[in-house]
């Protein structure tokens, strides 16, 4: 059973990205480097460890950090949109797991409230980030896009 934290976030930005695919992507459309660029700089000044640099999948973006001593990864992806101009960027959190805990589930079990609190006060205590939501995973993968100002907020 999930946990009651709200682990997907949507936000939008035109600070970053969203039209020029770099040499260095896996598929042209693997925007988001810069994203996470920002987002690991973000955490490190609220004094989480990190890798020093995001990596890439071919989809998108993901960057590990630790928060209450247990490591997280965030993965970004960009969602085209023709109503806004900014874009639609999508986050998820998981736990880091090695490949056997990866195979039984164990990325979506145990995240924690700092690292959905981190992640949330990067981007809502930015000037380049607007309109932050946050879902359950569950509703998210289900198409149920009701939003929450915060990850922890009830209802």
């Amino acid at each position: 059973m999930e946990s009651e934290i709200r682990t997907v976030v949507t936000f939008e930005s035109t600070a970053f990205n969203m039209t020029k695919p770099r040499d260095y992507f896996i598929n042209p459309c693997c925007f988001g480097d810069d994203v996470a660029e920002f987002l690991l700089r973000e955490l490190r000044k609220q004094g989480m460890g990190s890798d020093e640099k995001p990596g890439q999948e071919d989809f998108g973006w993901y960057l590990n950090f630790d928060a209450a001593g247990v490591g997280h990864t965030l993965v970004i992806g960009h969602r085209p949109s023709g109503e806004s101009e900014a874009g639609i960027w999508i986050g998820w959190l998981e736990r880091e797991r090695r490949l056997i805990g990866s195979i039984l589930g164990g990325r979506r079990r145990g995240i924690q409230a700092s690292a959905a609190q981190a992640v949330h006060q990067a981007l809502t205590g930015s000037s380049v980030v607007r309109d932050v939501r946050w879902y359950f995973r569950r509703d998210f993968d289900s198409g149920v896009e009701r939003g929450a100002l915060s990850p922890l907020t009830a209802g």
